[in-house]
């Protein structure tokens, strides 16, 4: 890394070089042998994704459940789809449950994080694998890379994914409000971070006890949730990445991703006042003006949008009462 020196702490250079790996690391093999019992689930939340999610799971069913065993358990978790997301999912042999479905005893909140929450609770594997479900040109290395470091070093955690991310005709363009947003504010409040490549990379995976133990950003802060929250309780060196190769995905508006950063925003805001870095005398404002193309009534072509970026979080799974926690959830809403 050009310049690493000026970049990073002695601290972060030594936990790149010993918790950075690659997916061709290990093979499916390898892993099965070393899976010794343990179980493991692997959820993909998905909101209107019936053009990609069925190769996904039907990729992971033939592969990694019934040709190598390493994969106890599909889940695909329907985020109000209104296309056929649940149907496909389903007839390439993933178990589906509705995102509101799960703990119907709570309000349903909307956004990825409720639906990656609800996955958790909804399973029963040891370890927890999440794949996004807007993957193109999938490949099954994306699940055993990260089940690497969690079946082969007792001492991770969790692990993260990063990989290249082609956005046009730029190799390498993808990731927009991570290098925009998320990867500014780490370096300025959490330089501990500043080593992971995809702070906000949809795949990753951890131990059950883990996940179970922390609290879940309902919207896209979930990740940066993740990250500052685990680092505060369990340490860097619990943390681990994997470099997953290439990934191809829908690419989302600009004021999609406006809207998104501002949820990130608000997450690590949030933390910093959580883990006393930051005491602010006025707390953020939640309400995000955009504009787009529109005639206005003074006939402006400009109209205003006004979205509230409130970032509720789900308590850690562990916490629940068992009253509104049924033993498998998945069960209870079958």
């Amino acid at each position: 890394m050009r310049n690493a020196h000026l970049q990073v702490t002695p601290a972060v250079g030594t936990w790149l070089a010993r918790r950075s790996s690659k997916a061709e690391d290990w093979t499916t093999e390898e892993l099965v042998a070393a899976k010794r019992g343990t179980t493991v689930s692997v959820v993909i939340p998905a909101r209107n994704e019936e053009a990609t999610v069925g190769a996904i799971v039907a990729a992971i069913r033939e592969e990694l459940q019934e040709h190598h065993a390493l994969v106890d358990e599909i889940l695909v978790v329907d985020s109000h789809s209104t296309d056929a997301t649940a149907e496909v999912a389903a007839a390439a042999g993933a178990d589906v449950v509705a995102q509101d479905a799960v703990f119907p005893a709570l309000e349903g909140l909307a956004g990825k994080g409720e639906a990656l929450w609800k996955g958790v609770a909804a399973t029963t594997g040891d370890l927890v694998v999440f794949v996004d479900g807007d993957l193109h040109d999938f490949t099954t290395s994306y699940v055993t890379g990260l089940l690497g470091p969690l079946l082969t070093d007792p001492s991770v955690a969790y692990v993260k994914g990063f990989y290249h991310r082609p956005l046009g005709d730029q190799a390498d363009g993808g990731g927009r409000v991570t290098e925009l947003v998320a990867r500014p504010l780490l370096n300025m409040f959490w330089p501990e971070l500043s080593g992971f490549v995809q702070p906000l990379a949809g795949e990753y995976a951890g131990r059950r006890e883990v996940l179970e133990s922390i609290p879940f950003v309902v919207n896209y802060g979930v990740e940066i949730g993740h990250l500052i929250d685990l680092t505060e309780l369990r340490g860097l060196d619990a943390l681990a990445q994997v470099d997953l190769g290439h990934r191809v995905h829908r690419h989302q508006s600009t004021q999609a991703l406006g809207r998104m950063a501002g949820q990130i925003m608000l997450t690590l805001f949030d933390r910093l006042e959580r883990y006393d870095r930051l005491v602010t005398a006025v707390p953020p404002a939640t309400l995000l003006a955009q504009f787009q193309r529109g005639t206005s009534a003074d006939g402006v072509e400009r109209e205003l949008v006004l979205t509230d970026l409130t970032s509720p979080q789900r308590p850690p799974l562990d916490s629940l009462p068992a009253s509104i926690r049924p033993e498998n959830a998945l069960q209870e809403t079958a």
